[in-house]
């Protein structure tokens, strides 16, 4: 008998996207659904090899089992927290995606003039 193993890719999180953006988005927020959407877009570009990712609502709704205007609610709050960033060739296009990390920036230490 022969067995055949699958490697799962492994997506790895910034600490703080645990310790602190979980709780704020899901206990301040009231909104898990941003978090569960901001985890599945972290791992969908990590897997892209850190390039953006073209998803529309549906896609995101159906791959995390989120409806679609929930998935919507979800990334219209991400993009207002500027946690991700989207764009689009025009307005009825399926956006791009990108995620952020404002909280890497502000740890950068200052480059001395």
């Amino acid at each position: 008998m022969m067995t055949i193993l699958f490697m799962m890719p492994v997506t790895t999180f910034d600490p703080y996207v645990l310790d602190v953006l979980m709780p704020d988005l899901v206990g301040h927020e009231h909104a898990p659904s941003a978090f569960l959407v901001y985890v599945y877009l972290w791992h969908r570009i990590e897997a892209n090899g850190g390039r953006a990712v073209q998803l529309s609502y549906a896609t995101i709704g159906l791959e995390t089992g989120l409806s679609r205007i929930t998935a919507q609610r979800a990334i219209a709050l991400l993009l207002r927290r500027q946690l991700i960033s989207a764009t689009s060739v025009s307005r009825t296009a399926v956006p791009s995606y990108l995620v952020l990390r404002p909280w890497a920036e502000r740890k950068r230490p200052r480059e001395n003039s």
